[in-house]
């Protein structure tokens, strides 16, 4: 199997290094030997890794992936452009491609590209994208296709866990705890996709097709980040028997309707998810005859990203060899809950003047906006008080109506944390 491998980044080298060092066992259990026929870059002066060979660099990528001796495509550039027209040229002419590139998948061009795939009968692989090493796509789509999923929900972004584990552990402010992931490599200089959601976003996009059979895109994702959040928040969630997650939650709420979002989540101590610290991934899987599944892992790096890559390989050759390709049911447009009817409980502080009547006035606010208060904590300073709450279930348009109506209150100096809650501490 002559190989295209478009970009040679921390995930390429290490490609090249795996199909270098166990050439003879991936023979074995692909049953075809992997030969390199290029590998595309921008810079072909760049410094890369000695084991690179430097003769197989090309930048001319659209000619590499034409090329008629090239047998299979792995696309590990990133971004739409110009990996959608690579993979769709590759597709177009019966090449499976194996791809990493999430931003991609969940666009609405991915959506096409799987469509091609699909018409053309080949391969269109992507294990990848959503969790670096971690079985995902795989078990999902194979092990448990003939369950009835309810809810995935999971920590797909190592730099949100690294962050949100120091603040929890070390009660740092999220701005020195961001310095300390970028210094360490763990962020990027614009750490935005990151800490925003957008990352996380795409990855829930995927999972909603893979899990459920409906096709998202990621800017349907509801989709927030951790930057307002505050280490007196991490502070009350552990008092409280709470760790804060930046989850990405695909759960059904009808029969064919789904809701899809990323959000900072204060998620009970005694959950499986709580404990899973740095820059680790785990996803939590709830099914109708399966009961709850967890998996856990290395999310992201060069070497246990590239190893999804080969694990896509090895079926992706394996099934040209066949004549087939991997199973791809039918998806259906997705039907997706509105994100003002979202029913959950939260968490809720406020920086007030502390005078008489104060607390009436705050919970007067909650209570005209049909949201009930479950438990809250005063805390005073200054002149000042902190009141800290958490609701019971509630609308998540009631909780905005409400965060409304407590910003025009001229006791109320700063609406701090808002976080959605996952589960009961017990």
């Amino acid at each position: 199997m002559r190989i295209a491998i478009l970009g040679c980044g921390n995930v390429g080298s290490a490609l090249v290094g795996i199909l270098q060092d166990r050439a003879d066992a991936l023979a074995v259990q692909s049953g075809a030997r992997f030969e390199i026929a290029g590998i595309a870059v921008n810079d072909l002066s760049a410094t890369r890794p000695p084991h690179v060979p430097v003769e197989l660099l090309t930048a001319d990528a659209q000619r590499l992936v034409a090329d008629p001796s090239v047998d299979l495509v792995v696309e590990l550039i990133g971004g739409l452009v110009p990996a959608e027209e690579l993979v769709r040229t590759a597709l177009k002419a019966g090449k499976p491609v194996v791809t990493a590139n999430k931003a991609l998948l969940a666009s609405p061009e991915g959506v096409q590209l799987r469509h091609l795939a699909d018409e053309r009968g080949v391969d269109l692989l992507y294990e990848a994208a959503v969790a670096g090493a971690i079985p995902l796509v795989r078990a999902l789509r194979e092990s448990l296709t003939g369950e009835r999923i309810h809810r995935v929900m999971g920590i797909v972004n190592g730099t949100t866990n690294f962050i949100l584990t120091k603040m929890s552990e070390q009660g740092a402010d999220y701005a020195d705890v961001l310095a300390e992931a970028q210094a360490l490599g763990l962020a990027e200089r614009d750490p935005t996709a990151d800490v925003e959601g957008f990352d996380a976003a795409a990855k829930a996009a995927i999972l909603a097709g893979v899990a459920f059979g409906y096709d998202v895109a990621g800017d349907e994702v509801m989709r927030e980040g951790i930057t307002a959040i505050r280490a007196v928040d991490v502070e009350f969630a552990d008092r409280f028997g709470y760790v804060v997650k930046l989850l990405a939650i695909v759960e059904r709420t009808g029969e064919d309707a789904l809701s899809v979002r990323v959000h900072p989540a204060m998620v009970p101590k005694s959950h499986p998810l709580a404990g899973v610290r740095d820059a680790f991934n785990a996803v939590f899987i709830e099914g109708e005859a399966a009961g709850e599944l967890m998996l856990y892992g290395q999310g992201a790096g060069g070497l246990p990203t590239a190893s999804a890559v080969v694990g896509d390989l090895i079926d992706a050759t394996r099934n040209f060899l066949a004549g087939a390709s991997a199973p791809a049911p039918d998806r259906q447009p997705a039907h997706l809950l509105p994100e003002s009817d979202l029913q959950t409980q939260y968490y809720i502080s406020l920086d007030v003047i502390d005078r008489s009547g104060v607390l009436a006035t705050v919970t007067k606010a909650f209570g005209d906006n049909n949201v009930s208060i479950r438990s809250m904590e005063q805390e005073g300073y200054a002149g000042e008080a902190r009141l800290l709450f958490v609701t019971h279930v509630a609308r998540e348009g009631d909780i905005q109506a409400t965060l409304q109506a407590l910003s025009e209150l001229d006791i109320v100096e700063q609406i701090g944390g808002v976080m959605r809650i996952v589960g009961d501490p017990g």
